[in-house]
């Protein structure tokens, strides 16, 4: 090989070495713009006052491309007048995740159950829980428990008709239809109660003790939990002031589902601040805080190392969690186009520009996190929206519109 082949073999590598790392550069300096875009999404709606505190996480399979707090996560009193010290948010602090424990603990719950063999998602609820094994729920399955489509009631203020889970099992056993199971998806919360009954029934467990047992401890969890200990826990983020509108829902007619109850039959309503207690009425007033809809807190951190669990084939540091034939089942989409307690559709999503395939939920608190198994890009994003009250007119600020722009940012940074 002569000198100048040498030459110009050694010039083309030169050429090729370098253009690989332009084009990397530009892809770091995407990424760093997009995550300067958000910061900035997040510091201006914090101005704006739809929250007091936040938790932004941003990643891409096993990297962690943002992690930053954002205020106060306690900042005022009852009476809406700002404490003496306010409580700055950290990256620790727990967030009462609302929503998110439908996927975080009921439908990693039932994943856990099914990777274990222990539960067929065809099986009918009246098999596992007596309850419902009439000829009103007979095509009820666990399947349309985990998709929203069991026909079951949307929302109801159990703690008017129950003290206990016990009791409000079998007042839904009581109710009508709204809908013929297995057709139309109507969003559930009393679906996901009766999710949680299963899993208690089947594992023979609390519905906390399994989670903690089967899936958190090995994941090495340590603040993902149901009521959490103020006194242990002191980094915990402050929600809503009482129940203002659950009990605007009760009271107002048209004012959310419209409920049909003797308002003053019940008057235990909460008005202090609430750190530590989960905010939803039916999971602290009928279920003293674990429930199958609501009452976990975590930490974003938390929630990245469960969702991590998706991106891993089930597998946690060589332990086998959940079966990769399982969480396929539990995501892939389905006549409803959502999946088995995943969200799937950007509108239900409050996100734009999703990739296909991406899975998700928003929690009621002002809790949200998006998921991509194809790429491992996700977000999660935690807010106390309740602590800043609620308007004239009763509801609490919309992050539609965040959710929207944040997506959009996150899923538009080259990789």
């Amino acid at each position: 090989m002569t000198v100048k082949n040498l030459f110009t073999i050694s010039l083309a590598l030169f050429t090729l070495l370098s253009t690989l790392l332009i084009s990397c550069t530009d892809v770091r300096d995407e990424v760093k713009s997009g995550i300067e875009e958000a910061d900035k999404l997040i510091e201006l709606a914090l101005r704006d006052d739809l929250f007091t505190g936040a938790v932004l996480l941003v990643a891409e399979g096993d990297e962690i491309l943002h992690l930053k707090a954002y205020g106060f996560a306690s900042l005022y009193d009852e009476n809406l007048r700002v404490i003496d010290r306010p409580d700055s948010t950290t990256t620790a602090h727990l967030f009462d995740l609302a929503s998110l424990t439908k996927i975080f603990a009921t439908t990693y719950g039932a994943m856990a159950l099914h990777s274990d063999g222990l539960i067929d998602i065809d099986t009918r609820l009246g098999e596992i829980l007596p309850e419902f094994d009439t000829q009103v729920h007979d095509a009820i399955t666990v399947r349309m428990l985990l998709n929203h489509t069991s026909g079951l009631l949307q929302w109801y203020p159990t703690y008017y008709a129950a003290a206990n889970a016990a009791e409000r099992r079998q007042f839904l056993a009581e109710q009508p239809l709204g809908g013929t199971p297995g057709e139309q998806r109507r969003y559930s919360d009393p679906g996901f109660m009766l999710l949680g009954d299963v899993i208690e029934t089947v594992s023979g467990q609390s519905l906390d003790s399994f989670l903690h047992e089967r899936i958190y401890s090995r994941l090495g969890l340590e603040s993902t939990i149901f009521n959490p200990d103020a006194e242990e826990f002191r980094l915990i983020v402050s929600t809503s002031h009482g129940n203002p509108f659950e009990k605007k829902m009760v009271h107002e007619l048209g004012f959310g589902y419209n409920v049909d109850v003797d308002t003053e039959s019940w008057t235990g309503w909460r008005s202090h601040t609430l750190r530590g207690e989960v905010n939803d009425g039916n999971a602290w007033y009928t279920h003293g805080g674990v429930a199958g809809h609501a009452g976990l807190f975590s930490t974003a951190e938390e929630i990245y190392e469960l969702l991590k669990l998706i991106l891993n084939a089930g597998i946690h540091r060589e332990d086998p969690v959940l079966s990769p034939e399982t969480i396929a089942l539990f995501t892939e989409a389905d006549h409803t186009g959502s999946g088995l307690g995943w969200a799937k559709s950007p509108q239900v999503l409050h996100a734009k520009k999703l990739p296909e395939s991406s899975v998700g939920h928003t929690g009621f608190t002002g809790t949200n996190f998006v998921l991509h198994p194809g790429t491992g890009r996700m977000y999660i994003l935690l807010t106390n929206r309740q602590h800043v009250g609620v308007s004239n007119e009763g509801i609490y600020p919309d992050l539609r519109v965040l959710r929207e722009k944040l997506s959009e940012i996150v899923y538009s940074m080259e990789s």
